[in-house]
């Protein structure tokens, strides 16, 4: 069975239910901890009282500076939503490692932001080199992911749109709530990882809400084509895509149809007219809570709860 770890100010934290020992480590950083295993082994094992993990105010558990790395459209409700009938070939974008944000920090919408969308994702946080080149089967994903994370890619769906780009719509600070805890995971959990199911509810509404069997590219599969064009080391991140649910969805078809005629100003202006009616984005005020686990709790990546902001 994996081990929850937290990140405060003050260094990791091993979890035992509602109560946290502190790790006896010097790592300051993801990838020094997670070399550090014994470590956090014998926190998790010992006898200590602890800390109600309630007093502690946790931080990201992923460090940065650090590769961050997202998949594109990998669920099938979520290509539903986005209007692809048919397969999608398997797409990588980046994001600033400056966007992770701690997982009660608030999201920051920026001054121009007018429509900004959430989009809860299993994060693995690598613990080996992947080197360009690597396959990765299933029975090797022990070898090269050590735990997993809940994250928030959030975006700024305006700049995205408009800019046909995802790296600055989704690199703001603030824009990848991540944790609140690093789950280890042993070998044996990785058999688990499809029952992990992901939930995501804005003001306690219920909004994403699918396991990993809805996946297109799953864990292994992804790591392999990645490892085509871009090496990963240890402590650094994947975003592995959102499930169906996002305030974003396509237009209906004869919409669509009707706005590849239009010139790309009057189309995108007549898109967002639109979507100024859509209640479902984001606004300052809102409380934004991410959750991922199994149905019997026996991986279980803690509760993140992220409200919003206006950019001061």
């Amino acid at each position: 069975m994996g081990t929850n770890v937290l990140r405060t100010a003050d260094g990791w934290w091993a979890l035992r239910d509602a109560r946290a020992v502190r790790i006896d480590t010097k790592a300051v950083t993801t990838a020094e901890l997670i070399a550090d295993r014994d470590a956090v082994r014998e926190a998790a094992a010992s006898g200590e009282p602890g800390t109600p993990a309630v007093d502690l105010v946790a931080l990201s558990p992923v460090t940065t500076p650090c590769r961050v790395v997202a998949q594109m459209v990998n669920y099938r409700s979520h290509a539903r939503d986005s209007g692809f009938d048919d397969d999608i070939p398997p797409a990588f974008f980046r994001k600033a490692s400056g966007s992770v944000s701690g997982p009660g920090d608030a999201v920051v919408r920026p001054a121009h932001v007018k429509f900004l969308d959430y989009e809860i994702e299993l994060g693995l946080v690598m613990g080996a080199p992947l080197p360009i080149g690597t396959v990765v089967e299933e029975r090797d994903l022990p070898s090269y992911v050590a735990g997993l994370v809940i994250t928030n890619d959030i975006s700024a769906r305006d700049v995205q749109l408009t800019k046909t780009q995802f790296y600055e719509s989704k690199s703001y600070p603030t824009f990848t709530p991540t944790g609140p805890h690093l789950t280890l995971l042993e070998p044996e959990d990785f058999a688990r990882l499809l029952d992990l199911r992901l939930r995501l509810s804005v003001n306690e509404d219920l909004r994403q809400d699918r396991t990993l069997a809805d996946m297109i590219v799953r864990p292994a599969q992804a790591l392999t084509l990645l490892a085509r064009f871009q090496t990963l080391g240890p402590g650094d991140l994947l975003l592995t895509g959102t499930p169906g649910g996002t305030a974003l969805k396509a237009p209906p078809k004869a919409v669509e149809k009707i706005g590849a005629l239009l010139p790309p100003a009057v189309k995108w202006k007549a898109f967002f007219k639109s979507q100024a009616k859509n209640p479902r984005y984001l606004h300052p005020g809102d409380l934004i809570t991410a959750t991922i686990a199994t149905p019997d709790g026996r991986i279980d990546l803690g509760r993140q709860r992220t409200p919003v902001t206006d950019a001061r």
